[in-house]
């Protein structure tokens, strides 16, 4: 096992970005430039409740480990400073595999121009177990609390293709990438849930404009998620009608999910990207999250994903 492990450490050294400074036991934590807040997030994924090796590709695995947890960081305002791995890893997991993950980590980290910093292997009896502690800097840091009522409740992206990817995947459809340059399958849904592409780089500029109150991604569901948002400012938030179920409860989308008092017109006019109206903050009252039902506004029940439901019933977000 000793030689296995050292074989990983080699080829993390070799493909990451900053891997080739990882020689010693610890690694220095990154310094935020003066006047900003350093910030850090972490995510675990483990294979059965996140991931399934027969769906997922590698190096896709590779991608997503480390956008899911950048998507934290960027939401919150933050630019990029590293990251540190945990790889937890039974013995008889094949190099080729760890080789095509780690390829797919390396590219994704190039993208964002973001170095490892340190980490951890280990091995398990079974089932893999994948790990980021990623730390960034934000100018502003954009939080949950701050949402004002009269804001209008916004995203970034689409909602619900990652959970109608899973749902394909379930019924029998696979990651196929055609031609002989493979790339991202042409079925935007199944690409979007093993790969998803957070638009990283927007919170930053979400943090500066003033009319921006809070902000956070889109992991959970956005009826789970606009509860968090909703405690969290104390305010009520009054959903858009016509949201479908997919686009309500459907996990892993990795939006930007924030609140201004600015119109939409005028955020898309700054950022250059279409926004969708998902919700409005109101005066709290004794729900969080109230939806119309054609005749009055009514509490919403929340049906979205749960890490701690029995184990048969998860397969979700990380």
């Amino acid at each position: 096992m000793a030689s296995r492990e050292l074989d990983i450490l080699t080829r993390i050294r070799a493909l990451l970005p900053g891997g080739g400074t990882l020689l010693d036991d610890c690694g220095a934590i990154p310094s935020a430039p003066p006047g900003e807040v350093l910030l850090v997030t972490t995510d675990l994924m483990e294979e059965g409740i996140h991931f399934r090796t027969e769906w997922h590709p590698p190096e896709r695995l590779g991608s997503k480990l480390l956008n899911v947890n950048l998507s934290d960081l960027d939401a919150s305002g933050a630019t990029f400073l590293g990251y540190t791995l945990t790889l937890a890893l039974p013995p008889d997991l094949e190099m080729a595999w760890v080789e095509a993950f780690l390829s797919g980590l390396a590219a994704a980290a190039r993208a964002v121009n973001i170095p490892v910093i340190g980490g951890d292997t280990v091995g398990r009896t079974q089932g893999i177990g994948l790990g980021i502690t990623a730390f960034g800097s934000a100018k502003r840091w954009l939080r949950r609390e701050g949402v004002l009522p009269g804001d209008h409740i916004y995203v970034d992206l689409p909602l619900g293709r990652s959970l109608k990817g899973l749902r394909k995947l379930q019924n029998g459809a696979r990651w196929e990438p055609s031609g002989p340059n493979p790339g991202p399958d042409p079925n935007i849904d199944i690409a979007w849930h093993l790969d998803p592409k957070p638009l990283l780089g927007l919170g930053p500029r979400l943090g500066e404009i003033p009319g921006i109150h809070a902000c956070m991604d889109l992991s959970d569901g956005l009826s789970r998620d606009l509860r968090m948002l909703s405690n969290a400012s104390r305010v009520t938030m009054k959903l858009r009608p016509g949201l479908s179920s997919d686009e309500l409860f459907g996990g892993e989308d990795y939006a930007r999910c924030f609140a201004s008092s600015l119109h939409k017109d005028d955020l898309e006019s700054r950022l250059g990207i279409p926004l969708q109206t998902v919700a409005e903050a109101v005066e709290q009252g004794e729900s969080p999250l109230l939806v119309y039902n054609g005749d009055s506004w009514i509490p919403l029940d929340d049906h979205s994903f749960d890490h701690f439901e029995p184990a048969s019933n998860r397969f979700g977000p990380s």
